[in-house]
This record gives structure tokens, sequence and C-alpha cells, in this order.
């Protein structure tokens, strides 16, 4: 049984994306291998994203390996098979780090109220916490890959706040990307677009415990 503090909050759980808030991704060598071979940075990325070839990993239907693959076909039509299942693989395996500061910054919200993880990932993403050394960082883990739903789909929100024990409305939500916050926002959670650390801390603020005013334009966004 997980004893919270005693600081007035008005949140009574935290939900946290994963990637590009907590973990983020070198890409140094897949952008050399893409120039190597005549690409604009980012090609492999954008190919990677698109909702025809990610999608199916999020939600569980494909490993890693067949993403790989489905990466690499469709990059044949600008490189060599060579040269895509190269610039595939290398995507896929890129090196990442967690942001130490935001690790922090959630340990101690989560001494107050519950954490949880939600993030569109893959089948893969145990092993990933693991090697971060993050496997202890949440209550819980939503992860897309295992309940086979992906954001922006209201029904993840609504079952990560179910695992955190409480009513959407006194959720605080945090990701990188503008649809998911939208989305968290309709169901009536406090929502927060990530851009840096210093959004999160004064999102936190209250939860810590801390005096701090968010900085203008970045104040978290509630449904009217």
């Amino acid at each position: 049984m997980t004893t919270r503090g005693t600081h007035t909050s008005p949140w009574s759980a935290v939900l946290c994306d994963l990637d590009n808030v907590i973990r983020f991704y070198d890409q140094t060598h897949v952008n050399a291998l893409e120039r190597r071979a005549g690409l604009t940075e980012g090609t492999t990325a954008g190919i990677a994203f698109a909702p025809e070839v990610d999608g199916p990993l999020v939600l569980g239907r494909i490993t890693t390996d067949q993403w790989v693959e489905s990466i690499a076909r469709a990059l044949e039509s600008h490189v060599s098979p060579s040269q895509a299942r190269e610039l595939g693989t290398a995507f896929v395996h890129v090196p990442f780090h967690a942001d130490a500061v935001v690790v922090a910054l959630l340990r101690q919200a989560r001494k107050h109220v519950p954490l949880v993880l939600v993030t569109n990932a893959t089948l893969d993403l145990e092993r990933d916490l693991e090697s971060l050394g993050l496997t202890d960082l949440a209550d819980h883990v939503v992860s897309s890959a295992r309940v086979g739903l992906a954001k922006p789909d209201r029904a993840i929100y609504e079952l990560a706040a179910e695992r955190a024990g409480v009513a959407t409305d006194r959720c605080l939500f945090v990701d990188d990307r503008l649809e998911n916050v939208a989305a968290a926002i309709d169901l009536g959670m406090t929502g927060v677009h990530y851009r840096g650390p210093e959004d999160l801390e004064a999102a936190l603020a209250p939860v810590l415990g801390l005096v701090a005013e968010p900085a203008p334009g970045k104040e978290p966004a509630k449904r009217r």
C-alpha cells in the first residue's frame, strides 16, 4: 500500500506520456545514414510513423522486427533494398535516455498522488523501462501495445484514470503532442502540452507544495 503526502492538490493523479517527455532518442546515426543515402534528414521517421506503418505496432499487432520490415519496404522507393534495411534497423534501434530532471519531478509527485504512464508504445516497453532503470517510476503503466488502445482514443485515458483510481476530472495529463492533450481536456482532465521540464515543474507545483508561477502562455489547460 502506498502512502501519499498531505499537500492540498487540485488533482488526484498524474497521467504522463513517456516518449519526448521522459524518454528521448539520439538520431545522430540515422541522420548520417540518411545523408549518405541522399535523403533529407527525417525521411525515415516520416515513413516509420505513418499511420499505416506505425499503427499496427502501437496496437501490439506487430513486433519491432516486423516494424523494421515495414519501414524498409516503404523506403525501397527511395533507396536500395540494402540501404532501406540498414536505415530501418538503425531507426528502430536508436539509443535513448531518460531526462533526469523529469524523472526526479515525477518521483516527487508520486509521493503525493498516483502516477500512471500512458504511452503509445511497442511490445518492448517493459524491456525498455528496465534498461532505463524506470520499472519502479510509476504506479501503473498503460501501454497501447498491451491494452490495444492508442492515444488519442478516449478509452485509453479512461482506462488510465481507472488504474489510478480517480475520476477523469481529477487527473493532470502531460504529453508532448497537442492532439493527445486536447483529447484529455475533452474528458475533463487538466492538460499540459509538454515542451520542456519547466512546463512539468510549473504544472506540478501545487502537487509538490512549491511556490511557482507558470511562464506566460504555458498555464495548464482546463476544460471550460
